[in-house]
């Protein structure tokens, strides 16, 4: 859920963060009528879908982040299709996508979603939140617990917060940067999709950071970039290779 930051030019114009809210977990005020056209030009739906699904295939079929992600979920179990675990959509408001618990389905804001870099990003992200759904018994409406783990795990590890999304941001800071960075998404993702005050979602993260914070799954590290992702790749690859083997 919460966002990251967007490559356009040398960083993100003013106000632009505000496009980087996802929705997770269907609470979805944002999400217009099962995916279908809402108001405008069907042409300008027409042709914002079929760049959202150009991007979502590169994406699926380039990203290590993803790559992963896609893996580790048929590993669990949960094989992740294309045609139906995914939906390119208009939405509502700033949001660039959710995933969607009711349905197991992610959701693509297709009005919102800029670039490839911030496509990479929301599917990762969403993916995450996926994988949790997949492996754990997620009380996504009512526990926020729950919730503001899934949104931390999703900050750490989609790379939202590398230091070059952050400064892009003009966010800097030495100790435990990464810490706060982590924890400041989170909460903001949380508010994004739940009529709470700020007080009540910060206590939520505090409460479950350093367990959901160091639960690195199924990436095994941190990957602060493309090339960590890589390489937590090539392990989950090899320890499926061990254990197919036992």
């Amino acid at each position: 859920m919460a966002g990251a930051a967007e490559e356009r030019g040398p960083g993100p114009a003013e106000g632009e963060q505000r496009q980087e809210q996802h929705v997770a977990c269907q609470v979805f005020p944002e999400r217009l009528a099962e995916g279908k056209p809402g108001q405008g030009f069907l042409s300008s739906f027409f042709n914002n879908n079929r760049k959202c699904q150009l991007m979502l295939l590169k994406t699926l079929e380039t990203n290590p982040y993803v790559k992963l992600l896609l893996d580790a979920m048929k590993h669990s179990g949960c094989a992740v299709n294309k045609e139906r675990h995914f939906s390119c959509e208009d939405c509502n408001g700033n949001v660039s996508g959710g995933f969607d618990a009711s349905t197991s389905q992610i959701v693509l804001c297709q009005n919102n979603i800029r670039n490839q870099s911030h496509m990479n990003r929301v599917v990762t992200h969403e993916l995450i939140h996926a994988f949790d759904h997949c492996r754990a018994h997620v009380n996504w409406f009512t526990d926020l617990r729950h919730l503001a783990c899934s949104e931390v795990r999703a900050a750490n590890l989609s790379g939202d917060c590398s230091l070059v999304n952050e400064i892009f941001r003009l966010h800097f800071g030495l100790k435990q940067h990464h810490q706060t960075c982590v924890r400041d998404r989170a909460i903001l993702s949380i508010l994004a999709v739940r009529n709470i005050s700020k007080e009540v979602a910060q206590k939520a993260v505090d409460e479950v950071f350093e367990s959901c914070f160091n639960d690195h799954e199924p990436f095994g590290r941190i990957p602060h970039n493309k090339t960590y992702a890589r390489y937590a790749h090539r392990d989950f690859q090899n320890r499926d290779r061990y254990y197919a083997n036992i």
